[in-house]
């Protein structure tokens, strides 16, 4: 059976799509609101001459911006190729292409190849990843000082939204599935990795949480 973070299964197919459309919406509207609650969590936590390493990084707005706030060098992991195209093109332009590298691929697949990072960013991944689990045990792995992450909310409002979009998805015949993991469990996972919670905020949605190594 093929995953659906797999590049050939729907995850990588399904935002390579939106590629182009996500950097046009960046440059017209900046940061969502969960995604400045990361910032203010990594500027509390402190990242000056980190290097970084963010998994599911999309069109690389997020650790470039703090590439410009004062971060050392950045790897951005994603699955579609597409998005990573973009991340490099946006890099470029930001006379940031010396301090970026990309990486194509599903992080917990290709993990044992990557070398470990100052700081960790995980953006709305967890949510696209069925094993939560080894994606968050891998990842905090490769983090030496700060791990941060966004995910959704364990409402009901969001399962319901969840159950939504997977019944759309289905019906386009789209792999790609979402979903809404226990917090308890990621906090344990992440506590069990040496790391204490630093900074905690969230949205009608979201959750923010960023931890630093005890």
């Amino acid at each position: 059976m093929s995953c659906c973070c797999t590049p050939s299964g729907g995850i990588g197919k399904f935002f390579g799509h939106f590629a182009r459309r996500y950097r046009r919406r960046y440059a017209r509207r900046g940061f969502e609101p969960a995604q400045r609650q990361l910032i203010e969590g990594l500027r509390l936590a402190g990242f000056a001459d980190a290097s970084l390493l963010e998994i599911g990084c999309g069109v690389g707005y997020l650790h470039q911006q703090l590439l410009r706030e004062g971060a050392g060098h950045a790897l951005g992991v994603d699955i579609s190729e597409e998005m990573l195209a973009q991340a490099r093109l946006a890099a470029r332009d930001a006379g940031l292409a010396g301090r970026t590298e990309y990486r194509q691929g599903d992080f917990v697949n290709i993990a044992g190849g990557i070398e470990p990072a100052d700081v960790a960013l995980l953006d709305k991944v967890v949510c696209c990843y069925p094993d939560a689990e080894a994606l968050v045990t891998r990842s905090v792995s490769k983090t030496r000082r700060v791990y941060a992450l966004t995910y959704p909310r364990d409402r009901s409002i969001n399962r319901l939204g969840v159950r939504v979009l997977d019944f759309f998805l289905w019906l386009v015949r789209s792999g790609f599935r979402t979903y809404v993991h226990d917090p308890r469990r990621i906090e344990s996972w992440i506590a069990a990795a040496g790391f204490k919670k630093r900074y905690e905020n969230r949205t009608f949605l979201w959750l923010t949480q960023v931890y630093v190594r005890d």
